[in-house]
């Protein structure tokens, strides 16, 4: 096969007609295969070739071109796994719920399809709310009709809202799950332009502030939420789905199950945080879930935000402290106690080490060793 010749294949919608396009650089032989195609055409506008989105189709490319050009698939084809997390999906709750007759609803199949691949309930809460924002935006145009010009008026829009760069991700996440997923249609808007990522470093408290905000707690249930918050380092969804059985005393382990990214995970248990837990076993008595709200079932997460909000204004903690912001000052502080970067990764989750780096731009052992030029 001689490899300086190759295609890539593309999802185009053309006059509102399932297309494949086929890029190339200029070369005869590629040109000559092209016009041997089923009624091939050429777009101006995607500056690429094109014919029928038909399994014929795509197998006569495949024959055509075997062993003359390398034929790219991966803006073509897709295989993402589906979700095998084991928490309940919600998703009647959309079906059920009432809208004005005005409001343009999200697709039934929109939803399905998030329910088949078992998203997260945070994940379609996000990519229903931001695909059905988008889509009345455009109250009388077909969803088929939609094209690349609408999506960056829209986003357009959310930037005129000063909304974030993370905020608009989301957004063209839950834009592109619907013609990319929904419509089997991957790499769809490809020329859709992301904005650039945001490098932000994490806010962390001090040792001390952590210390005082577990003091200011206003029970044992509370107070061992936030003692696992900071002690293990728990994302908030990862705290309220622990169970019973998850809290590994013998081992002083925690055992998270389908944390983010649907990976379980072991985790650190404080001393100090089984001794509460002990008490608060005995005292509370609960059923299933390791912290269940009044009425029994798993306990919510703005009530999380708000047991770690209320006990921080207590403390006299000048800044809004939010549950992660303790699972950041668990990995800085461990950091800074020279525990080894990657046992911090397996610890946190995180999938690269470039994830756990950015807690070395703000452990003050990065800092202590530099003399400053004033002293």
């Amino acid at each position: 096969m001689n490899m300086l010749k190759n295609i890539t294949l593309y999802h185009l919608m053309i006059n509102n007609k399932k297309m494949i396009g086929i890029k190339f650089t200029p070369d005869k032989v590629l040109q000559a295969l092209i016009k041997s195609l089923d009624n091939p055409k050429w777009s101006a506008h995607y500056n690429m070739a094109y014919v029928l989105n038909t399994k014929n189709n795509l197998s006569t490319i495949y024959t055509t071109f075997k062993g003359v050009a390398w034929i790219n698939y991966n803006r073509f084809l897709t295989n993402r796994p589906i979700h095998t997390t084991n928490e309940e999906v919600d998703i009647d709750w959309y079906r059920r719920r009432k809208v004005t007759e005005q409001h343009r609803r999200c697709p039934e199949e929109y939803l399905l399809k998030l329910e088949l691949k078992r998203y997260a309930n945070s994940t379609i809460r996000t990519y229903v709310h931001f695909f059905e924002h988008f889509i009345n935006q455009y109250p009388d145009i077909d969803l088929h009709a939609i094209n690349e010009s609408h999506i960056r008026g829209y986003l357009q829009l959310l930037i005129r809202q000063h909304k974030s760069n993370s905020c608009i991700n989301q957004a063209i996440n839950a834009i592109k799950f619907y013609y990319e997923v929904v419509l089997g249609m991957p790499n769809r808007f490809y020329e859709v332009e992301r904005p650039r990522k945001e490098f932000k470093l994490p806010i962390i408290i001090s040792k001390e502030d952590v210390l005082a905000l577990i003091a200011q707690t206003n029970n044992l249930k509370h107070r061992c939420i936030v003692e696992l918050l900071y002690g293990s380092g728990l994302r908030r969804s990862e705290l309220i789905n622990l169970k019973i059985e998850d809290i590994d005393s013998k081992r002083m382990l925690v055992r998270i199950k389908q944390g983010k990214g649907n990976k379980d995970r072991l985790t650190l248990l404080s001393q100090n945080a089984l001794l509460d837990l002990r008490c608060y076993y005995k005292d509370w008595k609960p059923k299933k879930y390791l912290f269940e709200g009044q009425k029994g079932g798993k306990y919510s997460g703005q009530a999380v935000v708000n047991v770690v909000k209320k006990a921080a204004f207590k403390a006299n903690i000048k800044i809004t402290v939010t549950p992660h912001m303790l699972r950041h000052s668990f990995a800085t502080h461990l950091l800074e106690a020279g525990v080894d970067l990657r046992q911090i990764q397996v610890l946190l989750g995180h999938q690269s080490t470039k994830t756990t780096e950015i807690y070395t731009h703000v452990a003050t052992n990065t800092f202590k060793t530099i003399k400053n030029p004033l002293d």
